[in-house]
C-alpha cells in the first residue's frame, strides 16, 4: 500500500471499522461532534490543511454525534489560513445553533454513521485522482 497525502480524523466507528486498513485514521471513539471539530482546528494550527469541508452533507451539525473530516498527511510550516476559517466558521456554525442532539436510539446513531461514512468516501477517489496518494 503505498503511503497517503492524507489523513482522515473521525469520532465515527463504522468509519473506522470500514477504512481502518486503507487510510491513516485519527479515531477518537469520545469525542463530541464539537470535540472532533476542536481537534481538526488543533490540526490546522499545526501546519494540516483541511481537504474536507468540516460540514459536508446535508445533515446539520447539531442533528448528527459524527463527523470524519480529510487533512493532509504531511504538515506544513505556516498555518493555511482558508483552512483555518473553514474550521473556524464550521464550530460557529455548530455553536450558533440553540439546537442540540437528543438521546438517539441505536438504528438513528447507525444512519448517522453511515452518512458520514457515505460522505468521506465519495471524497477518496477525488482525494487520490488528484496525485495525493
Amino acid at each position: 500500500m503505498s503511503a497517503k497525502a492524507y489523513k482522515v480524523v473521525t469520532n465515527n466507528p463504522l468509519v473506522k471499522e470500514r477504512l481502518d486498513e486503507s487510510v491513516e485514521l485519527y479515531f477518537f471513539e469520545e469525542d463530541t461532534h464539537r470535540d472532533l471539530l476542536e481537534r481538526v482546528r488543533d490540526f490546522v494550527h499545526k501546519g494540516y490543511r483541511i481537504l474536507t469541508h468540516p460540514l459536508a452533507g446535508s445533515v446539520k451539525p447539531w442533528e448528527t454525534p459524527y463527523r470524519s473530516v480529510m487533512i493532509t498527511a504531511e504538515k506544513e510550516d505556516k498555518i493555511d489560513i482558508s483552512s483555518l476559517e473553514m474550521i473556524e466558521q464550521a464550530i460557529f456554525a455548530l455553536e450558533k445553533s440553540k439546537a442540540r442532539p437528543v438521546v438517539l436510539n441505536e438504528k438513528v446513531l447507525v444512519d448517522f454513521q453511515l452518512i458520514d461514512l457515505s460522505l468521506i468516501q465519495s471524497a477518496l477517489p477525488s482525494a487520490e485522482a488528484q496525485g495525493r496518494h
